[in-house]
């Protein structure tokens, strides 16, 4: 049976890879993709350019009384709040339509917007033009927008529906393999009402022995059991352009509803379609620089008697060079989120995005405050050194839309049996890394603090405030005091300083800003049936407090616990979590802190203590950030031998600390949690 005609240009009008096809058009023969370098990366032009983020997460957004998400986040009152914090971006989240298409009816995204299926702003947050005034509104106050791009895959939307037809090189975007009907025996039969199902291993393998597919893939992401136990699903029978039906088997990273691209294929239809959704968010949409999200996923190879190469394929680095050239040829600069070994990010750092999540301290820095020990945190900050990438080039974080996650893949791949120094003890890579879980998964979750849940096999679903809450011992949140909350805020500081005072990047969410807590899981059971918990995290809050009776967002995510309140409310009050930062990242702009050099991590003594060490620019002296995770206060004589002596001052309270001596020791005191921003004062005057 032939598809209609009329469904066919209906869907091509709903084409991603058509509509680059038609925008390219407007580049060729033109001179302003030549204007800018684009061959290797520039992180530290891109912190310049903004080195204080704030990311939103559109579905969490309460917005004023028939608002659009958008128009919320480009009004210029909450503008005025968060360009007097010191934000000078925000990454707005995924706001482009997202979901599938099943005939010519739009279906719901799988994954939090992150399944694209269309150039187009999702009417469901806005307009494009509403969109734009978010830049604008930015622009007014020294700030940019950061917008996405996700190269590892799409939904599936108009796009992979032209594949399934066989239409044209359209089956050439994606990982999808058209099985013989001879061997349809094999595939398992999709539900009604599904349009595909999940392969199990056995049937992997044997598609793999019958020279079909690549095989398992090195890990399962998203891994539940009777949901998705491969990276490999099989569609119903489907009617091609060419009037032949097919079944297929295609790869999908992530959930079945993301089909993965396929990044070499001859018809570099993949590439065609990323570039064209880059180009659009920087030249119609106004973004200064794009998130490059999972774009780590790139590649992969059939290995005769292994599973296949999927991670750290050098098509990865490749692709990821392409696109962030392309969008620094277009003025741009990307970011990309990506959790793999640190090998993998430093050689993605040499020509691909300019900055990179910092997922190689994030769980080290969760670790050091749940166990009161900096030793792990101190082993990942010198690996960053020891791999040559410079913490300028990092977007050091608190939390973001996705769990802590405690994949720890640096020790599980490349590195499962190198030796490594912890505790005294000489421990595998491998070995490492189930030390480290057991302790963070007994003390983050379970019984100990039964509002965080475990999130499938990477980590746990958690809010800033709830992993402190677990840190602090406090197992039911509806019962905490004044005194908690107290606590609470003045771990969230420390925090803070961690990500804060050190080069590059430093970026907080909405969540972080008003304190939310996690949702109850019974208020999102529905949106949990497939085993994604993150949605407890990711509760709706009213920033702006421009709708205190609003009792859900838009999305329908139920407001959170938020303990701090709203923005304006908290910067009425100076001993506020949001007052607090203010002063905190006023210091960072004024002695150029995001711009600084970091020195060797110093050894230590006291468990709790981290030391770092920062050579400030235009000659302001050396900068020493000096924290406590522990319960337990702190006197220590530290040495910093490669540090010019002299004075001593704290930079926050602008009060007197003593010298640093010709032999570089300093006298450092902290109480229980607490955090010190120091400066060894230069001959040169200190800014104004």
């Amino acid at each position: 049976m032939f598809p209609d005609e009329d469904y066919i240009n209906w869907l091509l009008d709903r084409s991603m890879l058509q509509q680059a096809r038609t925008r390219a058009k407007a580049y060729g023969g033109q001179a302003r993709l030549w204007m800018h370098p684009y061959a290797e990366t520039r992180p530290r032009v891109a912190s310049a350019m903004s080195s204080v983020w704030f990311t939103a997460y559109p579905g969490s957004v309460i917005t004023a009384p028939g608002e659009s998400v958008l128009k919320t986040l480009g009004d210029a009152h909450l503008w005025h709040a968060l360009s007097s914090i010191g934000i000078q971006a925000i990454h707005t989240g995924p706001t482009k339509q997202a979901g599938g298409i099943t005939g010519r009816t739009v279906t719901p995204s799988v994954d939090g917007n992150f399944d694209r299926i269309n150039f187009s702003i999702d009417a469901r947050f806005g307009t494009e033009e509403e969109f734009v005034k978010i830049g604008r509104a930015a622009a007014a106050h020294n700030a940019i927008v950061i917008d996405d791009v996700v190269p590892a895959h799409t939904g599936k939307g108009a796009d992979f529906r032209l594949a399934e037809m066989a239409y044209g090189d359209y089956p050439g975007l994606y990982h999808m393999v058209e099985i013989k009907p001879e061997d349809w025996g094999l595939l398992p039969e999709v539900p009604e009402g599904r349009d595909a199902v999940n392969l199990s291993p056995e049937t992997v393998d044997a598609l793999k022995e019958k020279c079909y597919i690549v095989g398992q893939l090195q890990r399962v992401i998203f891994f539940e059991p009777g949901i998705k136990e491969t990276d490999w699903s099989a569609t119903a029978p489907v009617d091609g352009v060419d009037g032949k039906t097919r079944r297929w088997v295609y790869l999908h990273y992530f959930k079945d509803g993301q089909p993965s691209l396929n990044w070499l294929d001859p018809s570099f239809a993949a590439q065609q379609l990323i570039i064209g959704d880059a180009l659009h968010s920087l030249d119609v949409m106004g973004a200064r620089g794009l998130r490059l999200d999972a774009n780590g996923f790139l590649g992969v190879e059939r290995r005769a008697h292994d599973k296949a190469w999927s991670e750290g394929h050098p098509l990865s680095i490749v692709g990821n060079q392409l696109l962030a050239g392309a969008i620094r040829k277009a003025g741009g600069f990307s970011f990309q989120e990506l959790n793999l070994t640190v090998d993998d990010i430093a050689a993605m750092s040499k020509g691909g995005a300019d900055l990179s999540y910092d997922f190689i301290s994030r769980p080290a820095y969760h670790h050091a405050l749940l166990t009161g020990n900096t030793e792990f945190l101190r082993l990942m900050l010198r690996t960053v050194h020891q791999f040559g990438i410079d913490p300028a080039s990092l977007i050091h974080a608190l939390q973001n839309h996705d769990e802590l996650t405690l994949e720890l893949v640096h020790f599980w791949t490349l590195h499962a049996t190198t030796s490594f120094t912890y505790q005294g003890q000489t421990w595998p890579g491998g070995i490492l890394r189930e030390h480290i879980r057991e302790v963070m998964y007994e003390k983050l979750s379970g019984e100990h603090a039964p509002y965080n849940l475990r999130f499938v096999t990477n980590g746990v679903a958690c809010t800033t405030a709830s992993v402190i809450a677990a840190a602090l011992g406090i197992r039911e949140l509806d019962a905490m005091s004044d005194a908690d909350i107290e606590h609470i805020q003045q771990l969230h500081l420390l925090l803070a300083m961690f990500n804060a005072l050190q080069p590059g990047v430093f970026a907080l969410s909405g969540w972080d800003l008003v304190g939310a807590l996690p949702l109850p899981a019974h208020t999102v059971e529905t949106m949990m049936a497939d085993g994604d918990t993150r949605w407890i995290q990711r509760g709706a809050y009213d920033l702006a407090g421009r709708n205190p009776e609003a009792t859900e967002s838009g999305e329908g995510l139920p407001k959170a616990v938020c303990l701090y309140g709203s923005l304006p409310s908290q910067l009425e009050r100076p001993d506020s979590f949001a007052s607090k930062l203010k002063h905190l990242l006023a210091v960072r702009q004024a002695y150029g802190i995001a711009s600084s050099r970091q020195l060797p991590i110093p050894d230590v003594i006291a468990p709790g203590l981290l030391i770092m060490v920062h050579e400030l620019p235009a000659g302001r002296g050396t900068q020493i950030t000096a924290l406590n995770f522990g319960a337990t206060p702190i006197q220590e004589a530290i040495h910093l031998p490669d540090v010019a002596p002299g004075p001593v001052v704290d930079m926050i309270h602008e009060t007197d600390e003593g010298d640093l001596t010709d032999s570089g020791e300093l006298v450092i005191n902290l109480d229980a949690y607490e955090g010190l921003c120091l400066r060894v004062v230069s001959a040169l005057p200190s800014p104004v």
